[in-house]
């Protein structure tokens, strides 16, 4: 499990921090710079290859989904408060893996036929592993081939259905007249009049939604954050002070142990950007750059927005509002279920008037569909690894 995998995720991620010398910290401003400098990425998508900001913009798509929401209300009612501070460091040093991974991704990438560049995990395990007569090892072909398997099922489950099912229940339960199929219908139908169009399509939109979406999320949760001013520098201090000591918060209802906070604040850290998941240098390995340092500036960007902006206005949103209706917590851990985290969410918005519902729904509903495009891109180039174009339709 992802919990099982933690000390190996975040050792990694320390790792390759040392490694770089910190290259999170020492390069934040350079990439930044490269993402904004560009911004009109020189006409959008170009012959062999994406704009690197479509690259970026496609792979915060898949990354920035609705766990970037309910999972971080998930880590704050199993992990305290705390969980948010957690998560924001593990996802600090998920960076530095990003960086890394996106860097071998456009060292080993190859040029297809027509001249669209190909990469990813699969490409890195075939080329950097081969021998010096050329052939490759079977075990580095299976890691290829298994990685390729494993992201396409996850494509259709975690990247579609998951996403799918989210916007479903959301609509539904603010829009009870509107039945789940109508819901699973339009999904459909605004999918496929996207993914049909091919890689360069979905880039496009990606290139577009991505931060009109985010930007209007993160303004609503700003809003949200101002009414509840009075209080937000105490929740600021409550998420350090649970961060590091065993503290009951909001009424004891949600409490949390330095290891719970830990353990589910890194946790939802590292999922919510994808850090060593090796999804995203699939798209990252498209980009039209020469340079793979120029391509990992910018990709490691991503995980910043995803984690270090998207999940923190989460979080503050979230203790903020509990810190002012602490019976909030109190009412969804007297019936929790599977549902706890969404529970948490829908509950604590809708205690702000105006703002807060159309925040959630709009933000969840928008977060899911850019995730479905997003990992339809990464299902569309590991279909074609393995079973070349003609696969990929079906």
């Amino acid at each position: 499990s992802l919990h099982d995998a933690l000390p190996i995720l975040v050792g990694t991620g320390l790792f390759f921090s040392i490694r770089t010398c910190f290259v999170q910290v020492r390069c934040f401003g350079e990439g930044m710079r490269r993402v904004f400098g560009n911004f009109s990425m020189r006409g959008g998508a170009q012959k062999g290859g994406l704009s690197s900001f479509q690259a970026l913009t496609t792979a915060i798509a898949a990354q920035v989904g609705t766990g970037n929401i309910v999972g971080s209300c998930g880590a704050i009612l199993v992990g305290g408060p705390g969980a948010i501070f957690w998560m924001w460091i593990a996802g600090l040093f998920g960076i530095a893996t990003k960086y890394v991974e996106t860097y071998a991704a456009v060292k080993y990438r190859v040029r297809d036929k027509s001249g669209a560049m190909l990469g990813g995990a699969m490409f890195v395990w075939k080329r950097a592993f081969a021998r010096p007569d050329g052939s490759v090892p079977w075990w580095a072909t299976l890691g290829a081939v298994s990685f390729a398997a494993f992201a396409i099922i996850a494509t259709i489950g975690t990247g579609s259905a998951v996403q799918a099912a989210a916007i479903s229940g959301i609509v539904t339960s603010s829009v009870p007249a509107i039945p789940a199929v109508a819901v699973g219908v339009v999904i459909v139908v605004a999918v496929a009049a996207v993914i049909f169009g091919g890689v360069n399509s979905i880039a496009r939109v990606c290139e577009w939604l991505v931060p009109i979406m985010a930007g209007a999320y993160a303004l609503g949760c700003l809003v949200i954050m101002g009414m509840n001013a009075p209080v937000l520098g105490e929740a600021v201090g409550l998420i350090l002070e649970c961060a590091f000591t065993p503290k009951a918060a909001f009424g004891g209802a949600v409490g949390s142990g330095l290891i719970m906070a830990l353990q589910f604040g890194c946790a939802r850290g590292l999922f919510s950007n994808e850090s060593g998941l090796g999804t995203a240098p699939i798209v990252a390995a498209a980009a039209k750059t020469k340079n793979p340092a120029d391509q990992a500036l910018i990709s490691m960007t991503g995980a910043f927005w995803s984690t270090g902006v998207i999940c923190l206005l989460t979080g503050l949103v979230l203790v903020s509002t509990m810190i002012v209706h602490p019976e909030i917590g109190e009412d969804i851990l007297a019936n929790p279920s599977i549902f706890t985290g969404a529970a948490l969410a829908s509950a604590a918005f809708a205690e702000i008037p105006v703002f807060g519902t159309p925040v959630l729904v709009l933000g969840m509903c928008a977060f899911a569909y850019s995730t479905i495009l997003g990992w339809s891109y990464y299902g569309n180039r590991c279909v074609a690894y393995l079973f070349g174009p003609r696969g990929i339709k079906l």
